[in-house]
């Protein structure tokens, strides 16, 4: 008895993460937790998004559903009129078998078949309006459920996105909704179809005589043991390749996001080896799942051939009984025949509902979450003066990464934050701008507490701007009206010329009106920060943060884009993250961070005479620009263009391969809001080695060019042991090596 249906299609996309199957498989409500870094051996636990319970999904789509009522009443009421109306053709089929057993003639057979055509066209016509209803119905609740993940998703506090990881979400608003869009376009309209058919049948079956219904329904404990089966065995496989497939989503990012450092250290055979594994794990469970779904059809087949053969011996009974006509045998009959259809698409059709079940409850999840909690009214800072006092952060619990840094900035001036790699500075730049809540002390802006100012007072009074800025798709004055969006034509150039971009934007082809971003014209590197540094200019925040902003571009870009930063910052308090030592030097002080603590603190001509690190860096990086690469000091390593690493005073090189490459290769830079986990140290396992910044590059050659001085003993050790002589400094940042 075929039936149609395609028992060898694998789960669409059903569910991710690579763990042991059946049992182990953690229940639906429970976070899960996914290995991203590159080196499996040191791959931390990556806590997930949470996904809702099966109660609280049910609830959603009630909540979503309540709206709607008269769409959904009329899309059903359709449809029961469409599908009673078709169940009249078996007993139309049956009466022209007992005429033409009677022998009545030709004639009498007119109006049967009349009526058939008649059943046909208005039981067609009813089972598509109700459809196109159900379907309507569907997209509705669907766009809603979407709008309210995106708007749930966007107000989603920073770190708990950063720990998720990217993919996790990149999966959920992709994969996830495109699985329960493909359902309600599809499965939906075919499962209330479906659903009535059999329902109406069965009543139809008891209407001709009842022991024919008891006939049929001897199928039921086979399709009922067949269905349990089956629900057992799929929902933890699909749970878990959507899973598995968010895993792989992310490795993705990881691998072609750092494709740079990656090459630069030889990676790239680990980072196939990484994706093929993770690869693999989803193809694993897409195999499980064809085979549970092949059984599971199997078993309906018995079911099948039990009831009919329940029903023809019944049918055969009582015809000779002479209880019924051959007729209604034959009715019932065709009753029990024509469910195999409906039975088979509503049964297989768990399939697909299994698969947007664990998709409905993966963005379910994410829209129950809580965003980011503060004051309504919250007070906005008098001025742009910062205050820190015994701040202290841990990524990972008892690795602190700042402890008992103290700070204070006055309105108006600008700190330039320099360290080694590990050292704290975008961690600090990054809790000030209220992405991450300190472990222990307080940060007060313009006088007000960040706990009074809650997360929209603190992004009032903090622009935060990293390596990475983001580039939305449309015209690029509606990219710039972002920060203002009241802002007129007038207030859109002086904002660009303020930043010196004017120039370049009134050569596009459209000039503020041309479409930049995904299918638009793209910018440039330098063009993207000028952007970014036009949004800042518009938006006028008391204090801004620059974690970075001009690593990506070359020397001369990054010198066009320091003195387009300098512009932009008057009036404002500024906090750089300098990679540049003349971009420091600017600064009207700099502030020296090593192993989360502010070490030393002051003017570039304080510090320099001071002697003590920061002097050593800039001496070094004076040499190197005296003597060159070949000299045995450290080179400015300005941009991606220049070869050179740190070699210590000795003229002993001390390279890292690719440590010259620009400022992109750094994972360690902030995200952008669009993208705030696309990229975290578990993706590059080299970065806490020199090169990731130029000024920590810089640093850690100073210190080995000092050792004979013997002054700083911490400083003794050679760039390439910098990094680990800290304990726990790599491990203890999974989330910003940046620093």
């Amino acid at each position: 008895m075929s039936t149609g249906r395609d028992t060898t299609a694998p789960p669409s996309a059903r569910s991710t993460e690579p763990q042991p199957l059946s049992e182990d498989v953690p229940p639906r409500g429970e976070e899960r937790t996914d290995p991203t870094m590159s080196d499996p051996a040191k791959s931390p636990e990556r806590t997930l998004l949470p996904t809702a319970s099966g109660a609280e999904t049910l609830a959603a789509v009630r909540g979503m559903l309540r709206g709607h009522r008269l769409l959904a009443f009329g899309a059903v009421g359709v449809l029961v009129a469409g599908t009673g109306i078709g169940l009249l053709t078996a007993p139309l089929l049956g009466h022209i078998v007992d005429l033409v057993v009677e022998d009545r003639g030709t004639g009498s057979l007119h109006l049967p078949m009349v009526l058939l055509v008649v059943v046909a066209l208005v039981r067609g016509g009813a089972t598509a309006l109700g459809s196109s209803l159900v379907a309507r119905l569907g997209e509705t609740v669907l766009a809603a459920l979407r709008e309210r993940f995106i708007e749930r998703a966007l107000r989603l506090p920073l770190e708990r996105v950063e720990e998720a990881g990217s993919g996790d979400l990149v999966s959920r608003v992709t994969g996830d909704v495109s699985t329960i869009a493909k359902s309600v376009r599809q499965a939906l309209p075919e499962f209330a179809r479906s659903t009535l058919t059999i329902l109406l049948t069965l009543v139809g079956l008891a209407v001709l005589d009842w022991r024919f219904l008891l006939a049929a329904l001897l199928a039921m404990p086979v399709q009922w043991l067949s269905v349990r089966w089956y629900l057992r065995r799929a929902a933890p496989v699909y749970a878990a390749h959507r899973v598995a497939t968010g895993a792989l989503q992310h490795q993705l990012l990881d691998s072609m996001g750092g494709v740079r450092t990656v090459r630069a250290f030889r990676l790239n055979e680990a980072h196939t080896e990484l994706v093929a594994r993770r690869s693999q794990s989803a193809v694993d469970l897409a195999v499980r799942g064809t085979r549970v779904v092949t059984g599971f059809f199997s078993r309906l087949n018995l079911a099948e051939f039990i009831g009919l053969s329940a029903v023809l011996v019944t049918g055969f009974w009582l015809v000779d009984r002479e209880t019924v006509s051959i007729g209604t045998a034959t009715a019932a009959a065709l009753y029990f025949h024509s469910l195999f259809n409906p039975i088979n698409a509503a049964l297989f059709l768990i399939d697909d509902a299994q698969s947007a079940g664990a998709s409905l409850a993966r963005l379910v999840g994410v829209s129950s979450l809580a965003g980011e909690s503060g004051p309504e009214d919250a007070p906005r800072p008098v001025d742009g003066t910062v205050e820190v006092s015994g701040l202290g952060y841990s990524y990972v619990s008892g690795h602190p990464v700042l402890e008992g840094v103290d700070l204070k900035v006055a309105g108006g001036e600008r700190i330039a934050l320099v360290g080694a790699s590990g050292a704290g500075k975008t961690t600090l730049a990054k809790l000030i701008a209220g992405v991450h809540q300190p472990s222990a002390g307080t940060i007060r802006l313009g006088g007000t507490g960040t706990g009074e100012l809650g997360p929209a007072g603190i992004r009032q009074a903090v622009t935060l701007i990293s390596q990475e800025v983001h580039v939305f798709a449309g015209p690029l004055a509606e990219d710039l009206r972002l920060a203002r969006p009241g802002a007129t034509e007038e207030e859109l150039r002086a904002a660009l010329t303020t930043v010196d971009a004017l120039d370049w934007v009134s050569a596009l082809p459209e000039g503020l009106d041309t479409v930049v971003g995904e299918g638009g014209h793209r910018l440039t590197v330098t063009q993207a920060q000028h952007l970014a540094l036009a949004r800042l200019v518009l938006a006028d925040p008391p204090i801004a943060i620059l974690d970075e902003a001009t690593a990506d571009a070359g020397s001369a870009g990054a010198r066009v884009l320091e003195a387009a930063a300098l512009r932009a910052l008057e009036g404002r308090t500024g906090l750089l993250v300098a990679h540049r030592l003349p971009q420091a030097a600017t600064a009207d002080r700099v502030v020296v961070l090593d192993r989360g603590r502010v070490v030393e603190t002051g003017t570039h001509e304080q510090l320099v005479a001071a002697g003590g690190r920061y002097a050593a860096l800039w001496a070094a990086w004076s040499d190197s620009r005296k003597g060159g690469e070949g000299s045995g000091v450290v080179p400015e390593q300005a941009g991606a263009s220049e070869p050179g690493v740190a070699k210590s005073a000795s003229g002993s090189a001390t390279s890292t391969p690719g440590t010259a490459k620009s400022g992109s290769e750094s994972v360690a830079s902030e995200p952008s809001a669009a993208k705030s986990a696309a990229k975290s140290v578990a993706s590059e396992p080299g970065a806490a080695k020199s090169g990731e910044e130029r000024t920590d590059s810089v640093l850690e050659a100073a210190k080995s060019a000092t050792r004979s001085a013997a002054s700083e003993p911490e400083a003794a050790k050679s760039p390439s042991a910098s990094a680990p002589s800290d304990p726990g400094a790599a491990e203890r940042e999974p989330v910003a090596a940046e620093d």
